[in-house]
């Protein structure tokens, strides 16, 4: 089973080692791998230049930009602005998008299962151990539940959906709150751990009556089982782009200092509770300012001409203001 992958779109295997100096390297979350590998694909076929992302996990992309072994981290953990300056480095959104409970459970269908924070909290905490425990069939009155215990499935790398994900948990059970917190790696009370959202898609989907959270566009890609959810609103709401659209809406990233944003239990009727927004980091002054230069145009065309391609995959694209401010941000603080 493969638990990271790394896009590389290149040239000839057999060409000049030199060819490949050039290249824009990064490394990071797997939360946006599936769109960094399309946009990478579509920026290879039009100005020939490769982008070679590895799809290790938020923790492993921060990382590897704080020793300078990549042109850019990307990672669903927003940096807090104090890190930021004591590591030299210059953070922003790239996209957003939507964390989603995915099950493996015999004759339901995609969006048939409804759960609520509390319910998924007291899932992952171990106290809800079988599928027709009455929290569940509370809320799915009309849904054949079996009798069987539930297989947990989480992240066993750093992980920036990991800390969304138990973000979201934190605000919604005060017992996961103070047992377990909001963190990119956690002590988890139960559970089978997997790497990357990848390793989670695969597991569930090789596991019966197994429950996982993965990034949306997996489990749209994967074709699996996701679960509706109750938000903060008490509304039953579906993961799609108009939910995540809502919750997005509520950012105001021209307050947030190092763009430092969580989106998770947003308010309002429509709003998808466990939306997230993936970031970029670089080093204020890079070591090779060549190989910082070419990563920025490509984040420079990715805003410009990636938006389709977003949509296509249910993530949020960046709004055009937000974008003038990542440019300024780009301008007055990387010294290529």
């Amino acid at each position: 089973m493969t638990f990271a992958r790394t896009i590389l779109v290149a040239g000839c295997v057999a060409a000049a080692t030199s060819a490949f100096a050039a290249n824009i390297t990064g490394a990071g979350a797997t939360f946006p791998f599936p769109l960094y590998s399309k946009w990478a694909d579509a920026y290879k076929k039009e100005t020939g230049n490769a982008m070679n992302y590895q799809s290790i996990g938020s923790g492993g992309g921060i990382k590897q930009i704080q020793a300078k072994t990549v042109a850019f981290g990307a990672t669903d953990m927003p940096l807090k602005i104090e890190q930021l300056e004591k590591d030299g480095l210059v953070q922003w959104p790239m996209v957003m998008g939507a964390i989603v409970p995915v099950v493996n459970l015999e004759g339901v269908k995609p969006g048939e299962l409804v759960l609520d924070g509390e319910t998924l909290a007291n899932i992952y905490l171990g106290k809800i151990a079988k599928w027709n425990d009455p929290a569940i069939q509370k809320l799915n009155p009309h849904v054949k539940l079996p009798p069987d215990a539930i297989t947990v499935v989480r992240r066993s790398d750093g992980s920036g959906t990991t800390f969304n994900f138990t973000n979201y948990l934190s605000k919604v059970s005060p017992d996961w709150k103070s047992k377990i917190g909001e963190r990119s790696a956690v002590e988890w009370p139960v559970g089978i751990g997997a790497k990357g959202n990848e390793g989670v898609s695969s597991n569930v989907s090789q596991s019966r009556n197994s429950i996982g959270y993965v990034e949306y566009a997996y489990a749209k890609q994967n074709k699996m089982t996701y679960t509706t959810m109750v938000n903060k609103a008490g509304k039953t709401v579906q993961p799609n782009v108009e939910t995540f659209q809502a919750a997005a809406a509520n950012a105001d990233w021209a307050k947030a200092p190092g763009y430092y944003m969580i989106l998770t239990d947003q308010p309002g009727e429509k709003a998808w509770p466990l939306t997230a927004a993936t970031f970029i980091l670089m080093h204020k002054e890079p070591a090779d300012k060549t190989a910082s230069a070419e990563a920025i145009k490509f984040f420079r065309w990715a805003f410009a001409k990636g938006d389709k391609m977003a949509e296509e995959l249910d993530y949020i694209a960046i709004p055009d203001n937000v974008v003038k401010l990542i440019e300024t941000t780009w301008s007055v603080e990387i010294k290529n």
